[in-house]
């Protein structure tokens, strides 16, 4: 992926995925077609619009295929979507998705909880993921989960993560989206944990910060991670999201929290805020969605 200027910052929408995924509603193609189409009329580039995970395990997510052959693709908007193995790979690109994202846990317990391997098993496997999605012409983008701490484990040695981390860029991943799963990163630990990256890898480039908001503290966060040279961040429109496999982690990071952060400091986002306003106005007034626990800043 291109490095951004430092002026600019990279909004990844996850909306479409790490929130519906979550929420007990099962959303028809139509809206979620709906959903990202306005998302990208909003200015937002990268849009993560499903995944294909087993609807067994996330039935949320069971017409992703149909969803990525409806929308109406922009150009310039990168559409990604998630997958677990070379199975949800291949349906990935038949669909003509052509931007991947994979994942694993930087903790055992969460990665085995998750997705039934170790940490090992997993880099195994995702090395042969990412390697047949890069020979296809696919660009890959690897999340690690729960590094600032576990919901079985507790605190995370950071080390771990950026060992992960090397392995994952070596693999052929474009980017590494750090996932703070249930929201327990404080603004010192990210501001310390991001120098770390930066002075380990030479630049955050590579990285994407992926913040839950379960005690307040996302945007705080954000801008700690902002400080220490972080362009490129995940959020979820109207805070929509969490994760069905890590008890306490109500939401994302805000969209329109975010985009009102960079605004005050003067940083070029190329998305609209009022329009991503609107979309979540939409969401509770047409969807249904009670976004009242998840009140953005005006």
């Amino acid at each position: 992926m291109k490095a951004l200027v430092q002026n600019q910052a990279r909004i990844f929408e996850v909306g479409p995925r790490d929130g519906l995924q979550n929420e007990s509603v099962i959303l028809p193609i139509e809206t979620k077609v709906s959903l990202i189409e306005k998302l990208a009329d909003a200015g937002l580039r990268d849009i993560e619009i499903g995944s294909f995970v087993h609807p067994k395990w996330v039935p949320q997510m069971a017409n992703t295929g149909e969803v990525a052959k409806t929308i109406k693709r922009k150009e310039g908007v990168s559409y990604w979507a998630l997958v677990p193995n070379d199975k949800g790979l291949e349906r990935a690109i038949d669909s003509g998705v052509e931007h991947i994202a994979v994942f694993m846990s930087s903790s055992e317990t969460h990665n085995r909880k998750n997705i039934n391997r170790s940490v090992n098993e997993s880099l195994k496997e995702l090395e042969k993921v990412i390697d047949k999605a890069v020979s296809q012409g696919c660009v890959v983008r690897a999340y690690i989960s729960t590094v600032f701490g576990c919901p079985y484990e507790g605190e995370i040695d950071f080390n771990r993560v950026m060992e992960i981390a090397d392995a994952l860029l070596s693999f052929g991943s474009s980017q590494i989206s750090l996932g703070d799963t249930i929201g327990i990163g404080t603004p010192l630990q990210v501001k310390e944990n991001c120098a770390r990256i930066t002075e380990r890898f030479g630049s955050a480039d590579a990285f994407a910060m992926h913040l839950h908001d379960t005690h307040g503290l996302a945007l705080t966060n954000a801008f700690a991670a902002f400080l220490e040279g972080f362009r490129n961040f995940d959020s979820s429109v109207g805070g929509l999201g969490g994760c069905p496999y890590a008890p306490g982690a109500p939401g994302n990071l805000r969209t329109e929290d975010l985009l009102k952060l960079l605004d005050s400091v003067n940083i070029e986002t190329h998305v609209d805020r009022p329009q991503a306003d609107e979309i979540a106005k939409w969401l509770e007034s047409s969807v249904g969605f009670d976004l009242s626990t998840r009140l953005s800043f005006q």
